[in-house]
Order: structure tokens, then C-alpha cells, then sequence
């Protein structure tokens, strides 16, 4: 990947993620008016603070996928099957689904009685949509390395909403973080295979231009 590509990939991936921050925070804030910190005459500083988290957001997204590529490298070339690695993926997809709603559950009391298995379900759902789309613009092959970025990476990355405030864990905060995160994955995802396409269509022509 070129710099020039990695550029474009980064800044978009962080306007992404504020722009749905934003419409994830102010969703919030319209339908729970505790959340209103500064009242309707702030919103202008809400709108910058949530922005500003935003580009965070899409930045931390970005270092997230950027290190499940490299893991990815490495695991091919240790385990030499594909299948052996997309087994090992599908599994830890499972288990992170399951102590995702584990944890959860656990802190009902705070988050209510319906995330512990609306978020896993949410996020379960939503994988499978996207590497489902994935797979219809590439291959089979990339259904489970999909589903495993945007749930076992996905819940990594989203991990410090789930610890909460003295252990407390906010259901505000964790849709607040784990929705912009979702959504700047699944560009990413998306997006790799064309701007891989489009290097290797270049280096293609280079080649054809050097043999003639």
C-alpha cells in the first residue's frame, strides 16, 4: 500500500468516524435528555467535543485494523492453511460473542436488562451482513477474516466503554463508542480490496510496459 492510498484511507476513515459519533451523540442526546451536559445553547460545543472524539475514534478503528492485517500476515504464514487460521478465527469470533455477553450480564443492573444479548446479537448480525457483502465483492475465502475483524476486533477496540467509571459500565457510552467503531471497520473492510486492486492493475501495467 502507498503512502498516498494509506493517506486517503486515514482521513476518511476519521471523517467517518466523527461524522457518526456525531449522529450517534446527538441521537443520544434527543432521545435521553440527561445527556445533555451544556443544554440546547451548548450544542455547538457538544457538536466539536463529539466531533473531536469522532476523529479519535476513526484513528483508534484504523491502528486496530492495520494490526489484524499484520496479525493476519503472520497467522498465514504460521499456520500455512487458510483453513487453519479461518477455523481458529471462527471460533474466537464465538467466544468473543459469548464473554462479550458475559461481561454484560454481569452489570445488568447498570446497562439494563436487554444489551447483555442485544449487543451480541447486534454485532453478531451485523458481521455476518458485512462479510457477507465482502465476500459477494471478493471471494468466499474472506467471509470469516470479515466477520472476525468486525467482531473480535471490534469488541477489543470498544473494550475501555465496557470498563466503565469505578467499574460501572454505561450503556450510553458503550453504543456511543462501539457504533462509530463498527461503522469505520466495515469502510475499511470494504475498501481494501479496491485500493489493493487498483496497486496491482498498476504494477500489472508496469510490468506488461517493461516486457515490451
Amino acid at each position: 500500500m502507498t503512502i498516498r492510498k494509506w493517506f486517503f484511507l486515514f482521513w476518511t476513515t476519521m471523517a467517518i468516524g466523527a461524522g457518526v459519533t456525531l449522529l450517534t451523540g446527538f441521537g443520544m442526546q434527543w432521545m435521553d435528555q440527561t445527556l445533555r451536559a451544556y443544554g440546547w445553547s451548548g450544542a455547538g460545543f457538544n457538536a466539536f467535543n463529539m466531533a473531536l472524539v469522532g476523529l479519535l475514534v476513526g484513528a483508534f478503528s484504523q491502528m486496530g485494523f492495520f494490526a489484524y492485517l499484520t496479525l493476519n500476515y503472520i497467522a498465514m504464514s504460521v499456520f500455512r492453511k487458510a483453513y487453519l487460521w479461518n477455523a481458529l478465527q471462527a471460533y474466537t469470533t464465538i467466544f468473543a460473542l459469548g464473554f462479550l455477553g458475559y461481561i454484560l450480564y454481569g452489570s445488568r443492573e447498570q446497562t439494563g436488562p436487554v444489551l447483555f444479548w442485544l449487543l451480541p446479537l447486534f454485532l453478531a448480525f451485523t458481521a455476518w451482513a458485512i462479510g457477507y457483502i465482502k465476500s459477494r465483492m471478493t471471494n468466499n475465502r474472506a467471509f470469516i477474516p470479515t466477520i472476525f475483524l468486525m467482531v473480535v476486533v471490534t469488541s477489543i477496540e470498544a473494550w475501555p466503554s465496557f470498563q466503565g467509571e469505578g467499574g460501572e459500565i454505561s450503556s450510553s457510552a458503550v453504543w456511543f463508542m462501539i457504533l462509530p467503531l463498527i461503522v469505520c471497520n466495515a469502510y475499511q473492510i470494504l475498501m481494501l480490496h479496491r485500493i489493493t486492486a487498483s496497486l496491482d492493475k498498476k504494477a500489472e501495467s508496469a510490468s506488461s510496459a517493461k516486457t515490451a
